[in-house]
């Protein structure tokens, strides 16, 4: 058991205590207890928000309770020190060798460490990307994609079974649209002049779609006339698309589970079968929306529609299901496919919206609380726009997709395993902006490189420890006096490495895997300080070549800084690299 969660099962002990000789109520709720590291570490090393969480409950004033508790731990053999700070904050400072014990357990469980069961196998299906199979895959599309991809680690890792699942709107009028833009292009592959119409789409990407087209059915799908032949345009497209979305994926390092096709929706009753279930529950009934508010629209028609009751869950407004035409609306289909996913009975339910979706929130976590009669909460994370920039000047468009730079783009000019770090450089709700000149430096500006480059470093000086005959395995290593381990910026980085495991927890807990990302920077900002103090104090060096016992010390603890940065970058998606050219 790791030192966070040793300090936590202390606490809560303590508190157990008072409840027992009845200072405090009986069964309080000790979940939210945490231990974190305080933001201004003159506090202390670690800090717990135990009087703040229980205060209320137990009709206790926050630092009175803090002082009964902090009486208590006082006398723990761990712990040097409990001083109680502000309200009723408790930090802490350990001895050391409790740290040390830190190391040894690191290098025991290898790349497991942090890692806990708290998924016990309970499923979750996180949809993303799911963008429309028009065209190539954009930056927008890649923001989510590494977010949706990265989310799914951390949730396996932490014993989740999960399905990673792409939702193709191959249905309505952006793929009729689809259709007449590749037959278009096909008529170009067959030697007629080419002549972009209105809502057809731009992109060069169609040329090779025509050509393909012409390559398999040669002139015989030249009349559009007869609508089987449109049709069959339609599929042989969107499954082209389809194929391109799939490698672009894969080039990135993203492989989906599962694709689910609209189309299926209305072919296999399903959108009906949905609605009817809404109507038994006395959610669907004929009615008038009012007209928008702010609305100027001189076409505005009040009619009678079919709708359903969304405001009961949550929702601004009451959703229409059919269009005054009979036919379905663009959120029938939505609701069949949700539909679906709770009847294939996931534990979780995760979708991940781009920006301009933030609108559908509401109405679509009001639909999974009303088909699944409340048993089922709908959990909904956005993913804000990524601006391009390339020294600082924005980027320009891409002819090959027309309106966009493609994911291929990013791509060829950064790489796979920058973009996926990059990319997780901010918070998913917070705006991202991208510079491909900063994405390639080899710089400390550029986090991925940093990252990379202390790997690098401690696979270069455990191979010259080696090379001087000293044995590096972790089984050896395991067995070290760590006690020579006493300086500052060794304490302070192994506190670091205590981090992890709070870093997957609330990375999982919260659907925040730029966590990942952010605490990797930091430990290797930390590795090149340590490292670079051995520049200036030949006592600093990790091989201290006439002090085996320091060295032995100094290589278990930057073997621990590896395990934990090997571990995270494969959390992330990203090859470690041992060498860097």
């Amino acid at each position: 058991m790791e030192i966070l969660s040793i300090l936590r099962n202390k606490v809560i002990s303590a508190v157990e205590l008072l409840e027992k000789q009845k200072i405090l109520p009986s069964d309080l709720n000790k979940s939210l207890i945490t231990i974190e590291k305080p933001k201004d570490e003159s506090f202390g090393e670690l800090s717990t928000n135990v009087s703040m969480v229980l205060a209320k409950d137990a009709r206790i004033k926050p630092r009175d309770l803090a002082i009964k508790i902090v009486d208590i731990l006082k006398k723990d053999e761990i712990i040097s020190s409990a001083e109680i700070a502000g309200p009723g904050f408790i930090n802490f400072r350990i001895y050391k060798k409790f740290w040390f014990k830190l190391i040894k357990q690191i290098l025991e469980d290898g790349e497991k460490f942090g890692f806990t069961n708290i998924g016990d196998n309970k499923t979750v299906n996180i949809e993303f990307v799911s963008a429309n199979p028009t065209g190539p895959l954009h930056v927008g599309h890649t923001r989510g994609a590494i977010f949706g991809d990265v989310l799914a680690n951390l949730l396996e890792s932490v014993g989740f079974i999960v399905t990673r699942e792409y939702y193709i709107n191959d249905a309505g009028t952006q793929i009729d649209s689809l259709a007449r833009s590749a037959h278009s292009r096909y008529q170009e592959a067959l030697g007629k002049n080419y002549s972009e119409t209105e809502n057809e789409y731009p992109g060069d990407y169609l040329k090779k779609v025509g050509q393909r087209l012409k390559d398999e059915f040669e002139e015989t799908l030249s009349s559009i006339d007869d609508n089987s032949n449109l049709e069959k345009i339609k599929e042989y497209t969107v499954k082209i698309m389809i194929d391109e979305i799939k490698k672009d994926l894969l080039a990135l390092g993203v492989v989906m589970d599962s694709f689910v096709f609209e189309s299926s929706l209305y072919k296999n009753g399903k959108v009906q079968e949905a609605i009817d279930h809404l109507s038994r529950l006395g959610l669907i009934y004929r009615g008038v929306l009012e007209k928008p508010k702010g609305s100027e629209a001189s076409d505005w028609v009040e009619r009678e529609q079919d709708l359903f009751k969304s405001t009961l869950f949550g929702d601004d407004i009451d959703r229409p299901i059919k269009k005054i035409d009979g036919s379905w609306t663009y959120f029938a289909p939505d609701i069949a496919y949700h539909y679906d996913k709770i009847k294939r009975n996931f534990d979780e339910i995760i979708d991940i919206f781009g920006a301009d979706h933030s609108g559908y929130t509401a109405r679509m976590k009001a639909i999974v609380k009303a088909l699944s009669e409340g048993k089922k909460e709908l959990k909904i994370k956005l993913c804000q726009l990524v601006k391009l920039y390339k020294n600082g000047k924005p980027v320009k468009m891409s002819k090959r997709a027309g309106t966009y730079i493609t994911l291929g783009d990013l791509l060829d000019e950064v790489g796979k395993d920058s973009i996926r770090f990059l990319f997780l450089m901010r918070k998913n709700d917070a705006p991202l902006d991208f510079d491909f000149s900063k994405a390639i430096d080899q710089t400390k500006d550029n986090p991925v490189f940093y990252v990379q480059y202390a790997n690098a470093r401690i696979f270069s000086i455990l191979k010259r420890a080696k090379s001087l005959k000293i044995i590096v395995n972790d089984k050896t290593l395991f067995s070290t006096n760590l006690n020579k381990l006493s300086t500052d910026s060794e304490v302070s980085i192994i506190r670091k490495l205590a981090e992890w495991p709070n870093v997957i927890f609330f990375s999982v807990s919260r659907y925040e895997p730029h966590r990942v990302a952010f605490y990797l920077y930091e430990l290797a900002q930390l590795f090149h300080s340590l490292q670079s103090l051995g520049k200036i104090d030949h006592t600093m060096k990790f091989i201290v070549e006439d002090d085996v016992q320091l060295t032995y010390a100094r290589l278990a603890l930057i073997r621990s800084i590896q395990i934990v940065i090997v571990s995270g970058l494969k959390i992330l998606g990203v090859k470690p690299i041992d060498e860097m050219l």
